[in-house]
């Protein structure tokens, strides 16, 4: 089975749950240091427009995970989990409202591990099937 390039937690697929019934499908994109540091950005699916220049990592709880590809070119040695903490980011992400927001741990993958990663896609080059 491939290493996957994000993961996510239990508390942050709470979270997920709560916004997705209220929003509908959701996504992520991983900001690049605008408004909150360098923050997972929810959205509902769609709200956030992704193309060329952006790279999709995988899903997490059923949401597309994306980061801009100069971004990805620093991080892709990095294996990203969405974690969640109490307290308000100064973002437009859809978790602010609820007194949380959600974070990324990091760590480097292992030499084992990069030789089997998931694959990545152009933004708007995602297979529906992935």
């Amino acid at each position: 089975m491939p290493t996957p390039r994000v993961l996510v937690t239990t508390a942050a697929e709470a979270i997920i749950d709560l916004l997705r019934d209220e929003h509908g499908p959701l996504m992520f994109h991983q900001s690049g240091g605008c408004c909150d540091g360098s923050s997972p950005m929810c959205f509902a699916k769609g709200e956030f427009r992704v193309g060329g220049n952006d790279v999709w990592l995988g899903r997490i709880h059923g949401c597309d995970f994306f980061m801009s590809a100069s971004q990805f070119e620093y991080w892709k040695h990095t294996q990203l989990t969405v974690d969640v903490v109490k307290g308000r980011g100064a973002s437009f992400s859809l978790e602010i409202p609820l007194g949380v927001r959600f974070l990324i741990r990091s760590r480097l993958f292992t030499e084992e591990e990069e030789k089997d990663m998931e694959p990545v896609y152009a933004g708007d080059e995602v297979p529906e099937a992935v």
